[in-house]
């Protein structure tokens, strides 16, 4: 496996694990819950994730068959490329950030629903990205949103920090709801 493709798969199972952790520090019946009627319950939290996952997901799809389609040759660099994603930014919670509606959670799966469809979306970036293994796709150039335009392996960094970034939402929300049904005398 291509060194860059295997900092990938190392970054996005870091991340993950970290989720897996934040979800789990929130106990079970309260997951379901909202802190506030503005903010995401952890289902919700997670539900966004598999959202988000899967749509970048089907553009990394479409865009490396596309790059290959064109002929794009072998990655020849092996320099590491997480550190060029603005990793700091994606992970700090001071900045907000507002999803598009596409990204936003229906509120239709609790919590177990929400984590299976996280992990199904994680099977099919996994096999895109073995599937991929060895082409240049830093060479292959896409836009984001907020981070403006990045390389393939940049927007795959992107969903590791993304669960980074939420594994912290989701432990705000378990000191929250936690802090709340403590007051009701839950």
């Amino acid at each position: 496996m291509h060194p860059r493709i295997q900092e990938l798969l190392d970054y996005l199972a870091h991340h993950r694990a970290d989720l897996r952790a934040a979800v789990d520090s929130v106990p079970a019946d309260l997951r379901d819950r909202r802190p506030a009627p503005e903010r995401w319950s952890v289902a919700e939290v997670v539900e966004h994730l598999a959202i988000v996952e899967g749509r970048i997901t089907d553009g990394f799809i479409k865009q490396v068959a596309a790059a290959r389609a064109k002929g794009l040759g072998p990655d020849t660099e092996t320099a590491p490329v997480v550190p060029a994603l603005d990793v700091a930014f994606v992970l700090d919670r001071t900045n907000r950030l507002i999803a598009a509606e596409v990204a936003r959670p229906r509120g239709e799966s609790d919590s177990r629903a929400a984590w299976a469809a996280l992990e199904r979306s994680r099977e099919r970036l996994r096999a895109a990205l073995v599937d991929a293994d060895g082409l240049a796709l830093g060479r292959v150039r896409t836009m984001h949103p907020v981070l403006g335009e990045m390389g393939l392996y940049q927007l795959i960094a992107f969903v590791g920090a993304h669960e980074g970034r939420h594994a912290a939402q989701v432990r705000e929300i378990g000191g929250e709801v936690e802090g709340t049904s403590s007051a009701s005398g839950r």
